[in-house]
């Protein structure tokens, strides 16, 4: 999905959430959970666009309409280390495109 796409999405009230991926290597990624499934946030080469801070998103979202956002990190210490039992659980915290909240 590209920008213009997003915004037509959000223009139409029709994304669920953005899931922001901190990813291993210093660099995120934007998925958008729509009643169909998923997108990632395409950039103009549609290759995976690379997003180098949560700013760095709201920078590229600032003319389309806010939705539900979350910042999503995998432990992976946990995963390595072994040291809880059962499914590990991604970090989700939940943050807004306006940089004054």
């Amino acid at each position: 999905m590209n920008l213009k796409a997003l915004t037509d999405l959000a223009n139409n009230g029709e994304i669920h959430e953005l899931e922001l991926l901190s990813l291993e290597g210093g660099f995120y990624i934007a998925r958008i959970r729509v009643e169909r499934g998923q997108l990632t946030l395409l950039d103009d080469a549609a290759k995976p666009m690379h997003l180098r801070s949560m700013s760095h998103l709201r920078d590229v979202l600032k003319s389309v309409p806010t939705f539900p956002c979350v910042l999503v990190q995998e432990c992976v210490h946990d995963e390595m280390c072994g040291v809880r039992e059962g499914p590990i659980g991604s970090l989700r915290i939940p943050f807004s495109l306006n940089s004054e909240e």
